[in-house]
């Protein structure tokens, strides 16, 4: 999960001042100094820390927090907010030409994900945003470049512009754009050369396009797990092309996170997007007030409830409910259930996104072990058709089959249809609050 390692050290620093009563400056310089080595450690620049470090200080041991009638709340408050002014404050939306298409300019050196992230821009603007994108392959240098971009063209069914390896980026980016006009398309992504670092050839190539085409956005792609280097990077690509944000690649993985907490100090750009896997439908828009409370273990529910919006169905979920209050929930729905929860993204970050999750009993720095989910699913698909209707079937034979061909023991085939029968009768309590009666916990098999 991204920002793992600093999210732990935050939270166990700030968990020491929460319910304090009364807050003194040497509490204030205590948690301050706590919060300045976890920034360091997490790769954030020096300068940026100082300056967070100054304003949260002076926040801290202002009126605001000790007239507080909460103090250690107000100082959790205080460190929130600036967490979030320093990743941007607010999101920052893409932008709309006032005459269509809307020209987007995607930069960045070689390997930061950038045609991979060309494509899921598009197939965003055209899911969430209903748009008509067009893909420009600009990149006429890098091996596989253009048949990379048209092979994610066919896989999201969307058209990509290309003119071979022999043409000028220019030209392309200039005649990609007429096509554009003529086939009536609202976004224009351009797909431009990278290389392995910042030299002037490049640079001059793309302030070339960025003259002719005049871009809405020019965004810059950078790998959040190279960290400081990546904002070393920003600060060049800015400094020359003056560039409107950055989309922040591979955010899903073990990042420190000090791309994200420097790169808008730095440069004074936005965040505007961030990679949070490899599919083409993992890329979401970046919000640095959700970023600044899963980093502080205060979860993220709204971006939570848009992820279930996006991937679960509403007509499935609605039969689910009848199921559960008729208590007709059979192993079929249970697996179908688990498959929407899949398609929302891993259940580490699924869970980062819940308030309080790090403090649930069993849930603390605990992993969830997809393996596990693997197997309840491969025991399930090794039951037969009546098998997974009335569980009540199960003898010794069927159950060693199942495990046999589920490639599990049969003490997890055991397990399985134990958890499954108290989930059952967890949903009955469920059923039977709403007429008035006190219900539990539901405990999933997959938790």
């Amino acid at each position: 999960m991204a920002f793992e390692g600093l999210a732990d050290r935050l939270q166990s620093t700030i968990k020491k001042i929460t319910g304090k009563g009364k807050v003194s400056e040497q509490d204030v310089k205590e948690m301050t100094r706590e919060v300045r080595l976890a920034l360091l450690e997490a790769d954030v620049n020096y300068k940026v820390v100082k300056d967070l470090i100054k304003r949260i200080k002076e926040r801290a041991v202002g009126q605001e927090v000790m007239e507080s009638l909460t103090p250690g709340q107000q100082v959790i408050k205080v460190v929130k907010e600036e967490l979030t002014a320093l990743m941007g404050g607010e999101q920052s939306k893409i932008a709309v030409a006032d005459k269509a298409p809307t020209v987007i300019m995607m930069t960045g050196l070689q390997g930061a994900g950038k045609t991979t992230t060309t494509g899921k821009l598009a197939n965003l603007l055209r899911k969430k945003h209903n748009r008509s994108p067009l893909l420009v392959a600009c990149d006429i240098y890098r091996p596989a470049a253009i048949q990379q971009l048209e092979t994610l063209g066919k896989q999201l069914d969307l058209p990509v512009f290309s003119m071979g390896t022999d043409a000028n980026p220019v030209d392309i980016a200039q005649k990609a754009i007429e096509k554009a006009k003529e086939e009536h398309h609202d976004y224009v992504i351009i797909d431009t050369a990278g290389r392995l670092h910042v030299d002037s050839e490049l640079m001059q190539e793309l302030e070339e396009i960025k003259s002719v085409v005049k871009p809405d956005e020019i965004y810059l792609v950078v790998d959040s797990m190279t960290g400081q280097d990546a904002v070393n990077v920003a600060e060049s690509f800015n400094e020359q092309l003056d560039i409107t944000g950055v989309v922040l690649t591979k955010l899903d993985g073990d990042t420190r996170g000090g791309a994200a907490l420097s790169i808008k100090a730095v440069t004074d750009k936005p965040i505007k997007f961030a990679g949070m896997g490899e599919k083409l439908d993992q890329l979401e828009a970046f919000h640095p007030d959700r970023m600044a409370s899963r980093i502080l273990g205060m979860g993220d529910v709204l971006s939570l409830i848009e992820k279930a919006q996006t991937n679960v169905d509403e007509k499935q979920a609605k039969e689910l409910e009848e199921k559960m209050k008729n208590m007709s929930f059979t192993f079929d729905d249970f697996l179908e259930q688990m498959g929407q929860v899949k398609k929302m993204g891993p259940l580490d970050d699924l869970m980062s996104m819940i308030p309080g999750a790090n403090k649930m009993k069993g849930l603390k720095n605990a992993q969830i072990d997809e393996k596990q989910i693997s197997h309840v699913e491969a025991i399930i698909q090794s039951m037969t058709k009546n098998e997974r209707q009335d569980p009540s079937l199960m003898n010794a034979s069927r159950k060693k089959r199942i495990a046999k061909g589920s490639g599990t023991s049969v003490s997890q085939v055991n397990r399985l249809l134990k958890q499954f029968e108290e989930m059952k009768k967890m949903m009955k309590q469920m059923t039977n609050m709403q007429k008035g009666k006190k219900g539990k916990g539901m405990k999933f098999p997959f938790m």
